[in-house]
């Protein structure tokens, strides 16, 4: 089955253990690995936690959660998911993107792996199938790569006139190949040019935004990147600065001030990691847990910049949103 067209909905929890049973047994441990920092994923941490409480188990009660940051460090996590194996934990959950995930498989093929991710896990070798993944990991695939021609699909309904559009992608993300390929295609179907500006740093970040000013593109798609998650206060500072029409691919950066994002509900995508951490503590293989898709997407649209920005939304689009920012 194709990966686009698998959508597996996440039924009911397992029963939790008897209470009295548990309180025989040694406090299980879970590593939470992240690429971001507390601070800027408190709401994802919490929605983890919402997870394990759904599943029957409690942070500081009936289980305890080892927090690692990457705090943007990629090249950081490999230890840090090694540093984890070592405590042990019984569950790792791998999640703010692919380098997080990537750090996990590396550190051990035992410990159960739970993740959240948005390339093929089974193109990475961390699962055999979507339905039985078979080894130590099972997730959620974001789809976040996937969804880069619809964005940009939306952003040429939003800014009509712009004959050609950025696309701003970080080369160093795995999935970089396909985002390019996907979104020069969906530019043909569509009869629009595509500008594509590679960044992996913060000076390379400031240049891209300087060739958008200096080639006068009428709009903007930052393809989806971790590295650009952890700058986006950054990125969508620069877009207002240079007055750029510019698409997203999750509610955070239209809530920090970016015009529109499309992309899957990310707090939802954390709550489900706590469940499958829960029911694998409660005694489920991950290798017979399958592998999730969202059915949850979300357009959002910040009014105000929009209005900054000159920009009239047309009442289709606004009708088709599922949040308004005024």
């Amino acid at each position: 089955m194709k990966r686009r067209e698998f959508i597996l909905a996440l039924g009911g929890a397992a029963a939790a253990w008897p209470l009295a049973a548990r309180a025989q047994q040694p406090t299980p441990v879970i590593g939470y690995l992240n690429t971001r920092g507390p601070d800027d994923a408190a709401h994802l941490a919490a929605a983890f936690r919402r997870g394990l409480r759904d599943g029957g188990f409690i942070d500081g009660q009936n289980v305890r959660i080892e927090f690692r940051w990457g705090r943007g460090r990629f090249d950081a996590l490999k230890a840090m998911a090694e540093e984890l194996c070592r405590v042990p934990v019984s569950v790792l959950a791998a999640t703010g993107g692919d380098p997080a995930v990537l750090a996990a498989k590396a550190a051990t093929s035992a410990i159960p792996i739970v993740f959240a991710m948005s390339s093929d896990p089974i193109k990475l070798g961390l699962a055999a199938s979507f339905n039985r993944p078979g080894g130590n990991a099972t997730g959620v695939d974001v789809l976040t790569t996937a969804l880069e021609p619809k964005r940009l699909g939306l952003l040429h309904d939003l800014v009509p006139t712009a004959g050609t559009i950025g696309v701003l992608l970080n080369p160093s993300f795995p999935p970089s190949a396909r985002q390019v390929s996907d979104v020069e295609e969906a530019a043909r179907a569509i009869g629009v040019r595509v500008h594509v500006l590679r960044a992996n740093s913060e000076s390379e970040i400031n240049s891209a935004f300087q060739t958008v000013a200096t080639e006068r593109i009428g709009a903007l798609a930052v393809a989806a990147s971790p590295f650009f998650d952890t700058r986006r206060s950054r990125i969508t500072a620069l877009a207002a600065q240079h007055g750029v029409p510019t698409m997203y691919h999750i509610r955070e950066y239209a809530a920090a001030g970016g015009l529109i994002s499309y992309g899957v509900d990310i707090v939802e995508v954390h709550r489900q990691v706590g469940l499958y951490a829960a029911r694998i503590l409660n005694g489920t293989r991950p290798g017979d847990l399958p592998i999730m898709l969202p059915s949850k997407f979300e357009l959002v649209i910040n009014l105000k910049t929009a209005k900054t920005l000159g920009l009239k939304i047309s009442d289709n689009l606004l009708t088709l949103a599922d949040e308004v920012i005024e």
